[in-house]
């Protein structure tokens, strides 16, 4: 199978306050989308991932189920990556301007990496990370 494009699919309650915080952290709102009062869609990073966001009631129809809790319950971790350690930073400075919060600071990991992880305003935890491959220990 030759995949295209990958989407995530996320349930939001706010539209407007979701299009808000990912625009202030730096996604490119999709223009060959129909953003509306209940979806929008966003490209992440140089290969256009897609960021779709539906609201609770919609995403539910999709799904045929409930949603979970993200602020009480982990259901994923979704990771980006990032160009450098000071990317990271201001990433992360962009995230608490946009009203995102913080639940892991910018630090090294394991001798190769650094990054921080962040909450979007409905819950759903993403990781960004600078990957230094040349420290990497084979």
């Amino acid at each position: 199978m030759a995949t295209k494009q990958i989407w995530l699919n996320l349930p939001i309650k706010n539209i407007l306050k979701s299009v808000e915080f990912y625009a202030g952290i730096g996604f490119e709102l999709n223009s060959h989308y129909n953003n509306g009062p209940e979806s929008a869609s966003f490209l992440i990073g140089d290969h256009n991932f897609v960021l779709m966001l539906f609201i609770q009631s919609q995403f539910e129809v999709f799904v045929n189920g409930k949603i979970a809790d993200a602020h009480s319950s982990n259901q994923m971790l979704i990771s980006i990556d990032a160009a450098s350690k000071d990317e990271v930073d201001f990433l992360a400075h962009k995230v608490i301007a946009a009203g995102g919060a913080i639940f892991s600071p910018p630090t090294e990991m394991q001798g190769w990496m650094y990054g921080f992880g962040f909450a979007d305003p409905d819950g759903h935890k993403w990781n960004v990370l600078y990957m230094d491959r040349s420290k990497l220990s084979v």
